[in-house]
């Protein structure tokens, strides 16, 4: 009898602890949210009916991590918009927006998607609260325009151990950018922007130094100055800093599997770094003397590893110290602006009326209207109110490149197949 109810025990715990098992595996199954662009949320199973009232997005607590989830950068993927371009061929375009920058970084996002000739991949990084306004605006944009790009959402995420102070860096947020390389695991390269970022060229163009990178080089940015004499870093700086007037890290390319893959040189120990571990040591030995947070780190990588970088003209990152006392970039006066970043706020008070005359231009812009005539004409009208400012006296600086811009893309709208 005894042999007969051991055997019985031992089935039922046999029973008990497969259905545990079948169980614990439907329970931690990896959901995969969205199509087409690669990566995966893991989720609990119960969570995963939890969806937003508008029923595309999935929200996540900040600690929640998949199984077997090693590191804090594979807790990432938030929501991803339907694959509607082949990602094989498109320009993967990263930003980040907290506080109030939802606006300002959906206006720079219009002006990459307006101009764009290839598809995009759009990386937003931003506040969870931002999530639903981000998806319920890019769904509104025409199909004509969604066609061109694919968007996922991500949340704001730091490495556990020093998520504060990482985020309280600079400006709240700012520094998410340094850890891309880290979070885009399936990503070769990416070009960054400042939300405060508008392309007057398609991004096509900037996309297309990754080619001219040498065997070293493994980021492309813009000078911070191009006078010494008056130019922040060669005055006040107290790190090393990269060339003669440091780097802006507004407008970053990055081939992010040579980053990855690089051992970078340093000041801390005689054998180089990855890159996760070489940017919390530099940080603490440089926070004190630091000014511009998770830009002057980049300005201390590169000064120790100046090969790495390719120096772009200042037409990539044009800024208002290029014209606020006159203009000194040589490059725009030949070619243009390329790209404008309306840092110190200018977008938002009447300090630079020509930068927000493009800022406004491109933001009240409607999508269904011709280009030159509901854009351009308008901007150019509005830039000729602004010429007792310095910046305004060089206003065809503003439009040169985006009035060829905008023609390119009229002409291509109106071939049979469109673009």
């Amino acid at each position: 009898m005894r042999r007969y109810i051991r055997a019985f025990l031992v089935c039922m715990l046999f029973a008990v602890f497969s259905a545990l098992y079948v169980y614990s595996k439907l329970f931690y199954s990896d959901l995969s949210v969205g199509g087409g662009l690669g990566g995966k949320t893991f989720l609990h199973r119960a969570a995963a009916s939890q969806r937003s009232d508008i029923g595309q997005e999935t929200r996540r607590g900040p600690d929640e991590t998949g199984p077997g989830d090693q590191h804090w950068y594979t807790r990432y993927i938030m929501r991803k918009a339907e694959g509607r371009v082949r990602t094989a061929a498109a320009m993967h375009l990263a930003v980040v927006a907290c506080g109030q920058r939802l606006e300002e970084t959906l206006t720079m996002l219009k002006s990459a998607v307006m101009l764009s000739i290839k598809p995009l991949c759009l990386h937003i990084f931003a506040e969870d609260q931002l999530h639903a306004s981000f998806i319920e605006a890019l769904e509104s944009w025409p199909s004509s325009f969604r066609c061109r790009f694919n968007y996922t959402l991500y949340p704001i995420t730091f490495p556990h151990e020093n998520a504060g102070e990482w985020k309280k860096l600079f400006k709240p947020c700012a520094s998410q950018r340094l850890f891309l390389p880290l979070i885009l695991k399936e990503v070769d390269s990416l070009v960054y922007v400042d939300s405060d970022i508008l392309f007057l060229q398609p991004v096509d163009a900037l996309w297309s130094l990754l080619a001219h990178f040498n065997a070293t080089q493994l980021a492309a940015m813009a000078p911070e100055h191009e006078e010494p004499r008056i130019a922040w870093y060669s005055r006040f700086a107290r790190h090393p800093y990269y060339g003669r007037t440091g780097i802006n890290s507004g407008v970053m390319l990055m081939n992010m599997t040579r980053i990855r893959a690089t051992y970078f040189k340093n000041d801390m120990t005689s054998v180089g770094l990855r890159w996760e571990e070489l940017l919390m040591p530099l940080l603490q030995k440089y926070k004190l003397n630091m000014t511009w947070g998770d830009q002057d780190l980049l300005n201390i990588i590169f000064h120790h590893n100046p090969e790495c970088l390719l120096e772009v003209p200042c037409h990539w990152n044009y800024r208002p110290d290029h014209c606020i006392y006159g203009s000194n970039c040589g490059s725009a006066e030949e070619e243009g602006v390329f790209i404008l970043h309306g840092n110190r706020g200018v977008y938002h008070d009447l300090k630079q009326p020509a930068f927000r005359a493009v800022y406004d231009a491109i933001r009240q812009y409607s999508f269904r209207e011709d280009l030159v005539s509901s854009l351009l004409v308008p901007l150019e009208e509005e830039l000729l109110k602004t010429t007792r400012s310095y910046c305004g006296k060089s206003h065809v600086l503003f439009t040169k490149r985006l009035a060829h811009s905008l023609a390119n893309v009229n002409r291509d709208a109106q071939r049979p197949h469109g673009r």
